[in-house]
């Protein structure tokens, strides 16, 4: 079943690996959707802030994502461009190591695990790898993340997935509501709005 279209806003409350905040705001145009986000959090101790601008196609690949980012560090500002079919620019360079990425995922936010959820619509029990573009929230250093969804069984209209991350040793349950939003991220945030 497709997912209904997306509310107005979403909000998370970051939990357990840091404190913190996010909002999103996404808005459908001609031909994807503009998602503009804020996340404001501290983890272990370091307090940072991330804005994030992120334009996705009609296939919710990524084309473009630009994220400023405030710490004790300074300010930062990333660009990151996609042909949506894998090869990435960042800061204008090519940027190899990201090669087949679709999506981006930003540390900073939840909500970009809603990212390749759309873009797979994998059926109950099927999984596939779906390695993004991951962008750190403290330095905003663009890296690869290898990631693997697989489908479980529905509990009425929420869908759920069994989410690994090898290089975080992450492995966990998480839970979409009928607009593929996540509502429960074990360990990082839940949704409030």
């Amino acid at each position: 079943m497709p997912f209904e279209t997306l509310p107005p806003f979403a909000a998370w409350r970051h939990r357990d690996a840091r404190a913190g905040f996010e909002v999103v705001f996404p808005r459908p145009g001609p031909e994807g959707h503009l998602l503009e986000g804020h996340t404001a959090a501290v983890e272990d101790g370091q307090p940072w802030a991330v804005r994030y601008s992120i334009v996705i196609d009609a296939s919710w690949a990524t084309r473009s994502a630009h994220v400023i980012g405030l710490s004790g560090s300074g300010h930062q500002e990333v660009r990151l461009e996609s042909d949506g079919a894998g090869a990435w620019l960042v800061n204008g360079a090519s940027a190899p190591q990201l090669a087949g990425c679709v999506d981006v995922d930003l540390e900073s936010s939840s909500f970009t695990n809603a990212l390749p959820v759309h873009r797979l619509r994998l059926a109950v029990a099927q999984e596939a790898d779906a390695p993004a573009a991951y962008v750190r929230a403290l330095d905003l250093a663009v890296e690869r993340l290898e990631q693997r969804y697989l489908r479980m069984d529905d509990q009425s209209t929420q869908e759920r997935y069994l989410y690994s991350a090898p290089h975080f040793d992450y492995s966990g349950e998480l839970v979409y509501d009928a607009h593929g939003l996540l509502l429960d991220y074990p360990g990082i945030a839940e949704r409030v709005a």
